[in-house]
C-alpha cells in the first residue's frame, strides 16, 4: 500500500482535530513532513528573507539559478555582506 492512499483521509484526521480544539502533534507533524518530502520546491522563501535581512547571507533566485542576491532592507545601504568562505 502506498501512503498517498490515505492522504485524504489524514488530512481529515488533522483538520476535525484543529477544527474541534483536539491536540494531533504527532498526525500533523507527520503529514507536514510528507507533505515537504514529496515537494520540489519547499516554501523556504521567508526563512532566507529572514537570514538575508538579519545576517546579509543572500538568497538565490529561483528564476536565475546560479546568482545570489542581498537585499537592502531597512533602505540605509552598508557594507554587509556574506561571502563563500575558502576552507
Amino acid at each position: 500500500m502506498k501512503l498517498s492512499n490515505f492522504s485524504d483521509g489524514w488530512r481529515r484526521v488533522v483538520s476535525h482535530g484543529a477544527l474541534n480544539g483536539i491536540p494531533t502533534p504527532v498526525f500533523s507533524s507527520a503529514l507536514s513532513f510528507y507533505d515537504g518530502i514529496k515537494c520540489q520546491h519547499l516554501p523556504a522563501n521567508l526563512i532566507q528573507a529572514q537570514r538575508d535581512y538579519f545576517g546579509a547571507h543572500q538568497f538565490e533566485k529561483i528564476d536565475n539559478p546560479g546568482t545570489f542576491v542581498h537585499v537592502d532592507w531597512t533602505g540605509h545601504g552598508g557594507s554587509t555582506a556574506s561571502t563563500t568562505y575558502q576552507v
